[in-house]
């Protein structure tokens, strides 16, 4: 189960909205170990593509430095999908390296009838997609 705050949950969902109609991308880190989602780190889309996110490898290695400086890991993967349902794609899935993330996607499209957005999570281990729980809280 995914426990997140609604502050986080507003802050990517507004990221995903923002860069709409290309799909946004970021990460959230937290203490190494705590499974706990606290720093929210929006990213360059560096595909810049409704279709398909990438994220800049220079961006990538200066995160992982930072993080390894503040003893972070990256608790929360999180990508939109802006004409499809908030579920991992095939090329989602076959990128997806942080065993211990959690796999956060969400959809700016009304794909379910459901509202203007999903916001759904996923564990992705060897190419394994789980679907998880997303408790809100306001605060830890």
């Amino acid at each position: 189960m995914l426990t997140i705050t609604q502050e986080l949950v507003d802050q990517i969902v507004a990221h995903a909205r923002k860069d709409h109609p290309d799909e946004a991308c970021g990460v959230v880190a937290g203490p190494v170990g705590s499974d706990r989602p606290v720093r929210f780190i929006p990213m360059l889309n560096a595909a810049m593509s409704p279709t398909f996110y990438e994220f800049d490898s220079g961006d990538l290695l200066r995160l992982y430095q930072d993080m390894d400086d503040r003893d972070e890991e990256p608790v929360i993967v999180y990508h939109s999908h802006t004409a499809t349902e908030a579920y991992p794609s095939r090329t989602d899935i076959s990128y997806a390296n942080e065993p211990g993330a959690h796999y956060v996607l969400v959809s700016t499209a009304d794909t379910d009838g459901g509202g203007d957005f999903q916001f759904r999570s996923f564990r992705i281990v060897e190419g394994e997609v789980t679907e998880e729980e997303v408790k809100v809280v306001d605060s830890y």
